[in-house]
């Protein structure tokens, strides 16, 4: 009788997570996934390890016959993987998941054709090339009760999430006043990305804009889940087109400026920089923090003590290291999305939000105010 009890319960759980897109039911194993695009040059993160323990490659739509036999050899795939139209690899091979790799302008494309038949989906980021793609997105996520995530590079590093716990669980920062965000390279063009991948970074269309959009979204991101979800109060951006010959389209640098009612934060956005960089600091009226890179982190207090650094790895901290893994955890019920996370559709609406103002702002001069 208990048995029966206990077994009637868990089914009752497993379909109350299938129908708030949180897991599957009864599933185990590896994900079956479509991925949706390969011109993207983070598309190698799954292309170089088709068949990981938590992710099976069961179907790639990539339209370009060229760039499709390119990664075909490039990745030693089997060319049969390869279709030409997404309707009919979702179709064909009915996966859990589909995983997008093109133009952001196509991420609306993937959730068009991928919600409707139930299937789950992750996006690159940031969500959707406008606010309008990305709440087209977010209402067919919803519609149909399906998963919709955006990866960040910088959700899973070991230093973001020690940032976050330090300051949720021990308020080791005290009230926050300035986070101060830089990210970015030397450029696309500099740093030797594919020309399929140039030709649409620096589109303002495909791309929804240049290092504005590029880098100016995982700032975004950040603060958004330190705040909780809220929206600045006004946003300023300014942008520049130091290197017109490169990206005639496009900006390649961005300030964008946020402020909240007690904190403000400064999203320096760039493919200007001398090196790669994704790092963040964050100051409070008791302490500063600063995310260095992935793994090494500075911290100092109010009480003048010399600064103190810390280099953390995945094996420290509980983080998730790569989006497939977070995607498995997820769909399988080991992983619920937190609200406003990294990865939630709730988070990222607020990042297209605050996109959009910034490329207002920089268009018009003028400051825009969200309320």
């Amino acid at each position: 009788m208990k048995t029966n009890v206990l077994s009637t319960w868990l089914i009752a759980v497993s379909l109350f997570l299938n129908s708030t897109g949180q897991a599957q039911t009864g599933k185990t194993g590896a994900v079956r996934v479509v991925v949706a695009g390969t011109s993207h040059g983070h598309a190698a993160w799954i292309l170089n390890k088709p068949n990981r323990p938590e992710m099976e490659i069961v179907g790639i739509y990539e339209p370009d016959k060229t760039i499709a036999e390119k990664n075909a050899k490039k990745y030693h795939l089997d060319p049969a993987l390869f279709y030409n139209n997404l309707g009919k690899v979702l179709d064909a091979k009915k996966p859990e998941a589909v995983v997008a790799f093109g133009s952001i302008k196509e991420h609306l494309l993937v959730v068009q054709e991928a919600a409707p038949k139930g299937i789950h989906i992750m996006v690159e980021k940031p969500l959707g090339a406008s606010l309008s793609d990305a709440l087209q997105m977010e209402a067919l996520a919803k519609k149909y009760h399906v998963t919709l995530l955006t990866n960040f590079e910088t959700s899973w590093y070991p230093s973001t999430y020690e940032t976050f716990r330090m300051i949720k669980d021990s308020n080791y920062v005290g009230q926050i006043r300035k986070v101060v965000f830089h990210h970015g390279h030397q450029g696309p063009k500099e740093i030797g990305v594919s020309d399929e991948f140039y030709n649409w970074l620096s589109d303002p269309i495909k791309n929804g804009g240049g290092a504005i959009v590029d880098f100016g979204c995982y700032g975004a991101n950040l603060i958004t889940y330190l705040m909780h979800g809220q929206m600045p109060v006004s946003v300023t951006a300014v942008t520049n087109q130091f290197k017109p010959k490169l990206y005639p389209k496009v900006d390649d640098n961005a300030t964008i400026i946020l402020n909240y009612a007690k904190t403000q934060a400064i999203l320096q956005a760039s493919w200007d920089w001398t090196f790669a960089r994704k790092d963040m600091e964050v100051y409070g009226d008791s302490a500063y923090i600063i995310a260095v890179n992935a793994n090494r982190m500075r911290f100092r207090n109010k009480e003048a003590l010399p600064e103190y650094e810390r280099n953390l790895t995945d094996k420290d901290i509980h983080v998730y290291t790569d989006p497939f893994s977070y995607l498995h955890a997820v769909l399988r019920g080991y992983e619920k999305i937190e609200p406003f996370g990294l990865y939630s559709i709730e988070n990222n609406i607020v990042v297209n939000r605050i996109l959009e103002a910034a490329k207002q702002s920089a268009k018009t001069g003028k400051t825009i105010y969200t309320k």
